[in-house]
């Protein structure tokens, strides 16, 4: 008897980005079963879904989700799922924050065909891959460390709202996006609020931000009317 499939999720927003991830992975393990997502929200279905899943490629900067916020949340929910970063900002400062946070790897999106392929053979047999450099870890912000362990701290479903809340979304906007009662979601917002340690909805979008790939840009703040819980 054959043993079962290794199973991977592949988590980004360019349909022919994955498509290329996959074909590199069939290369690399030609009977490994993929799934795909193109948003964080759908993202926390799929890790849901597949608990035996053995590796998870994930976007910096997957759609619902700020920089290294999904990578700090998954870090808590499935600690023994290995996540590799993949992104096209490769500078080094980058790489050392996903290292930090506790990516396995990290993939630059310019990476050619061999190189690629090379990155998810060492991947896949369980070791940290990254380019060629001097990538150790870095001692990130203090104030980067502890918005990362509060959002840790949300479940799933919080961290979906919580997503939606920094793309300006009111709480009926959110509860028409997600299928639930505009009461639920306000719960969610309040648990939230709580978790994250700040009063209003803008404060919570401020943590998100330092999470973000660049935290040092201005933070454009949505407009969330009066709904301060």
């Amino acid at each position: 008897m054959s043993p079962p499939a290794v199973e991977l999720l592949i988590a980004d927003d360019h349909p022919l980005f994955r498509e290329a991830l996959t074909r590199a992975v069939n290369r690399v393990m030609p009977h490994a079963r993929m799934h795909e997502a193109d948003s964080a929200d759908s993202l926390m279905t799929l890790v849901a879904e597949h608990p035996g899943a053995e590796l998870l490629l994930l976007d910096l900067n997957i759609p619902g989700a700020q920089g290294f916020s999904a990578l700090a949340h998954l870090r808590k929910l499935r600690p023994q799922l290995p996540v590799v970063m993949v992104s096209a900002k490769e500078d080094h400062a980058t790489i050392r924050r996903a290292l930090a946070h506790g990516a396995a790897g990290f993939i630059p999106k310019s990476a050619d065909l061999a190189t690629l392929d090379h990155a998810l053979a060492t991947l896949l047999a369980g070791d940290e891959w990254t380019p060629e450099g001097d990538f150790d870890a870095i001692d990130v912000d203090a104030g980067e460390v502890a918005a990362a362990a509060k959002l840790a701290e949300l479940t799933p479903q919080q961290f979906r709202v919580l997503g939606l809340i920094c793309q300006g979304l009111l709480n009926k906007q959110i509860a028409y996006e997600l299928g639930l009662a505009e009461a639920t979601v306000k719960v969610h917002v309040g648990a939230i609020l709580r978790k994250l340690e700040v009063n209003t909805r803008t404060q919570a979008v401020m943590l998100m931000h330092r999470l973000s790939s660049d935290p040092s840009t201005e933070l454009a703040l949505p407009d969330s009317g009066h709904e301060d819980d």
